[in-house]
Formats: structure tokens, sequence, C-alpha cells
């Protein structure tokens, strides 16, 4: 069932069941069809690096995701200097939020400058405690949206937009329908799944494997 922007406005409240979905370890590596793994989604894909990277790593995350901003604040900086800006991977971050708040937060990341988004994304993942896990995490958002550059407006006016909110679900669905995404964070290296927030040891290992 599509969610109305109203409905989705008024949900604010995290379930532990959602979070729940979100994977600890990792899990024995699967192969889907890269090509159709590569393909866009509705929004595009927001990438870092050199497109001609032997490597590409595709992310499924979830904003609300204590794994996620895991993999974020402690391998996501090594992954970064020493692969993506070395030109050996091309990373690619989609959604699939595991909640309504983990949506708005994507939502607003898309609605910031495109040069923004990776910046803001990280300061979501490391600032998580203080707008996700809140007894009123709309408030919490929209007070942490106001120290990136949102204003109320501005705000309401993102997560009003029913198109984005479709688009979003739509990449979370494919994920999931197209190729057996069911926890976050998950990764494909070159087309392999990858469950679990990687150490930057197991990824590494795993990137020149395929270098």
């Amino acid at each position: 069932m599509t969610q109305t922007r109203r409905q989705f406005l008024k949900t604010t409240a995290l379930t532990t069941a959602a979070l729940g979905l979100a994977s600890a370890a990792p899990a024995w590596a699967q192969s889907v069809d890269e090509d159709e793994l590569l393909k866009p989604g509705p929004l595009g894909d927001k990438i870092l690096g050199d497109e001609n990277a032997p490597v590409t790593i595709i992310e499924y995350a979830s904003m609300t995701c204590g794994h996620c901003a895991n993999f974020h604040k402690r391998t996501w900086p090594d992954l970064k200097k020493d692969y993506i800006e070395t030109g050996k991977v091309r990373f690619i971050m989609r959604e699939f939020p595991l909640d309504p708040v983990a949506s708005a937060a994507f939502m607003l990341a898309r609605c910031a400058p495109q040069e923004k988004y990776f910046d803001i994304v990280d300061i979501m993942f490391e600032e998580q405690r203080a707008w996700a896990f809140t007894d009123n995490p709309y408030q919490s958002l929209l007070d942490f949206s106001k120290q990136i550059g949102f204003t109320q407006e501005s705000f309401e006016e993102c997560l009003t937009n029913q198109g984005l909110l479709d688009a979003v679900n739509a990449v979370r669905e494919r994920g999931a329908n197209e190729f057996g995404v069911n926890s976050t964070p998950t990764f494909f290296i070159n087309g392999e799944k990858h469950s679990g927030a990687l150490s930057i040891e197991e990824m590494g290992k795993i990137i020149e494997e395929n270098l």
C-alpha cells in the first residue's frame, strides 16, 4: 500500500521490530545479476569515486540502523581514503529505510544540494542518536535539519513530496524483491552480496581479491 504524505508525517515512532531487521554479523556471500544491479533507481544513484574503478561497491543502508552508523563511523573513513580516493573503488549509496524516520532522513539528504549528499549522510550517521532515537523523532529531525541548512518551510516541503517518498520506497522495494536485500547494511561488491557492518579488514580483503 502506498503511504500518503499525511500518514508519513504523522508516523514518527521508531519500532523495535523494524530496527531488528538490521544485521550485525556478515553472512555468506551471494551473487546477483550485476548488469541489473547497476541500473539506477528512479532518483538516480549517489556515487563517489572513479567511474572506471575496478571495484564497485553498492551499499543498501537505513539511516536509523545502528550497524550502518557503526560502519560509517569505523570503516567508511578508511574505505574512502584508501580505496575510493585512490581510484580503486566506485561507491554507490542506496536507500533501504527500515522505518518512516529513516525515510525522512533520506528524503532530506536528497533535498539538500547534490554535492552535499554524502556529507549530510555522514553527519546523520555520526549524530544518529541525537535525532533518531528520541520520544519525538519528528521534532528532533526538524531541529537537526536546521543545523544542516533547512528551514521549517523547506523541511516540510521536502517531507511532503509524495513523489520523492515513493521513489525512496521504490529503491527499497527493488533492493528487496530483485536483489534479496533483507537487512542493513547490505553490500554488493562487484555483484557479490555481503550482509553486515564489514570491518575495513574484511572489506579490504574482498576488494583486493577483485583488483
